[in-house]
């Protein structure tokens, strides 16, 4: 697939030679961002990883596994100078978009209880609160529980 326009928003699918960027974004908007070597496995195992560009700027990414009629959203980033323009709502919605080309029944994410920007996003989305994790992510100062949420997607 080639890359996508939404807006002054585009979308195109993530390369091994976009890490050093993504790697940065990770790093400002996240306290634990994932492992290089992370991404790149997600890459290299045919995952569904796509970047959020605006005007030739990486300004997001996001990761989502598809098996057996189910989707997991691992990884939305939108950097922080970008975020509460709406670069998220169409990076979730772009991703929903792929799980069911894929022929995803339901998709599933988990979030930090702390972001609740993330949160309502989620629910403004149509996703349902499923559980918390305990523990989930590291922290600070200990660890942080995750809120999951799920979706059915219509096919």
């Amino acid at each position: 697939m080639t890359a996508l326009h939404i807006g002054k928003l585009q979308f195109r699918k993530m390369q091994i030679e976009d890490l050093s960027s993504v790697m940065e974004n990770e790093i400002d908007s996240y306290s634990h961002p994932w492992p290089q070597g992370i991404l790149a496995d997600c890459i290299e195992s045919g995952h569904e990883c796509w970047l959020a560009i605006l005007s030739d700027v990486i300004v997001g990414h996001s990761i989502l596994s598809v098996a057996a009629g189910e989707s997991h959203l691992q990884n939305i980033c939108i950097i922080p100078s970008r975020q509460g323009k709406g670069y998220g709502r169409k990076l979730v919605e772009h991703m929903l978009s792929l799980a069911i080309s894929r022929g995803a029944e339901r998709i599933f994410l988990e979030v930090r209880t702390s972001n609740v920007t993330a949160y309502k996003l989620y629910e403004s989305l149509g996703f349902s609160e499923l559980g918390v994790r305990d523990g989930y992510y590291p922290g600070d100062s200990g660890r942080e529980d995750a809120i999951m949420f799920t979706k059915e997607l219509v096919l």
